[in-house]
């Protein structure tokens, strides 16, 4: 069985949460690509503002993947999708943030610091969720994750 839309969504938004926090705040003071001398608040309140991003626009992107899913017949994607949605999620992202129209970054991020990030958190989040996350949360891929 798989997750429910709803669970894939729960469970995105707790993985960025938690895995995708714990790895932006490792890296944000060690990003290549951040000009010397930029104050270590602003690169985390840029850090924090893309994770964020990411998780908003990673709800509509569920609801597009589910649309998707369901011309497949097992109504799932693989493993390696998963993982390669990491492209065109990125590129969007990165996108909206050079246009501008993500709120409240104190400077839009370089391509080399958005891509470190962005893939360090994307590839922490995908190993955790097809990994570690299986084992205490066991009923996760069964009726949507509900007990009875």
């Amino acid at each position: 069985m798989v997750p429910t839309l709803l669970g894939r969504i729960q469970t995105r938004l707790f993985l960025l949460a938690t895995v995708g926090l714990a790895v932006t705040l490792l890296i944000a003071p060690v990003l290549p690509g951040v000009p010397a001398g930029t104050p270590l608040g602003d690169v985390l309140t840029t850090v924090l503002i893309v994770l964020a991003s990411a998780a908003v626009l990673g709800i509509g992107w569920e609801l597009l993947y589910h649309l998707l899913m369901q011309f497949r017949w097992e109504k799932d994607w693989p493993s390696l999708f998963a993982l390669l949605n990491l492209a065109n999620e990125g590129v969007l992202l990165f996108v909206l943030l050079k246009a501008d129209l993500v709120p409240g970054l104190p400077a839009t991020p370089s391509a080399t610091a958005f891509w470190t990030h962005f893939t360090a958190v994307w590839l922490a989040v995908w190993l955790v969720s097809n990994g570690p996350m299986r084992v205490p949360f066991i009923r996760w891929r069964f009726r949507g994750g509900r007990l009875i």
